[in-house]
């Protein structure tokens, strides 16, 4: 394992289960931030330091990325509606935004950020989304 640790968001969702799997592949050593609210069922089994904690809580994110020397952003709400926009606003953007100013001031050497559902285009004429919409 490497001395310091990756930190990984969503890791407890498909695809950060799978980033997590990959980087302990590669020996690195594994810390991600779980929701207390969210299931560690894609954990199970991982040689992974779980932090409980919000991407919507700024000093929360820093004392949990506290010492890593990556940053791996895979956590989204990819609801594609809810009765209150705000929510999704709060953890896709705000939550991004506290990410990213929390590594800084963690002086994080690196930050991958991955992007799923919400990376999708519209035509605007009902064609199919391409690579170039």
């Amino acid at each position: 394992m490497s001395q310091t640790p990756v930190f990984v968001t969503g890791g407890t969702g498909f695809v950060g289960s799978h980033v997590i799997r990959k980087l302990l592949a590669q020996g690195q050593s594994v810390r991600a931030l779980v929701r207390s609210t969210s299931s560690p069922k894609a954990l199970h089994g991982l040689d992974v330091d779980q932090a409980v904690g919000d991407l919507r809580d700024r000093d929360g994110l820093a004392k949990a990325m506290s010492g890593c020397s990556e940053v791996y952003h895979v956590a989204a709400d990819y609801r594609l509606w809810t009765r209150n926009p705000q929510e999704l606003y709060d953890s896709n953007v705000s939550g991004t935004i506290n990410l990213l100013k929390a590594a800084h001031a963690q002086k994080v050497r690196r930050v991958v950020y991955t992007s799923t559902v919400g990376a999708l285009g519209l035509s605007g004429n009902g064609a199919g989304a391409t690579e170039t919409t």
